[in-house]
């Protein structure tokens, strides 16, 4: 087999993550319409991620915020975002760069990203090690309580979206 010597699993990484970046900065500049809701999933131990401690103890590895109805203050650069959401009726700011992000998905309209990131299970294997293959269900049906914002424990049952993997497209 030949070297990959552009590093095509990277530049499809990198081209993915801007699909999250410009819906970050549409929902900034226009809110969320509608039944969109996000669902983000990210590494909470991943470099330069700031949550408070009392999250971070909670979710020391991984975990995933839902914007819907109540967020404030989301401003979007090139390298992450930060956001206000509420926990446990707690405002708080997240600061996330685009690089912690494991998963995306938008219910909604039943689309979902899964990411490769440094330091993350391999790309066919769950953090608790289930075999989730080349395409996973990345979106969910389930409801934030109410109008409130809450963190998901776990998006591992996310159901609904295609989620593509970029193991989807490497030779085994």
């Amino acid at each position: 087999m030949a070297d990959d010597f552009v590093s095509y699993d990277k530049l499809i990484d990198a081209a993915l993550r801007t699909v999250v970046r410009g819906t970050l900065r549409h929902a900034a500049e226009h809110g969320l319409p509608g039944q969109h809701h996000l669902y983000l999933s990210f590494q909470t131990d991943f470099p330069g991620v700031q949550i408070a401690d009392y999250l971070h103890q909670e979710y020391p590895d991984e975990m995933t915020i839902v914007l819907q109805h109540q967020f404030w203050g989301l401003e979007v650069t090139e390298e992450g975002f930060t956001i206000g959401l509420t926990f446990n009726k707690i405002g708080e700011s997240l600061e996330i760069p685009f690089d912690a992000i494991t998963r995306f998905a938008d219910p909604s309209v039943q689309f979902g990203l899964q990411f490769q990131t440094p330091g993350s299970a391999a790309a066919n294997t769950r953090p608790d090690g289930t075999d989730i293959g080349a395409i996973d269900k990345a979106a969910t049906n389930a409801e934030p309580a109410g109008d409130a914002v809450e963190a998901a424990p776990n998006a591992d049952g996310l159901e609904g979206a295609d989620v593509i993997t970029l193991d989807s497209f490497r030779k085994k």
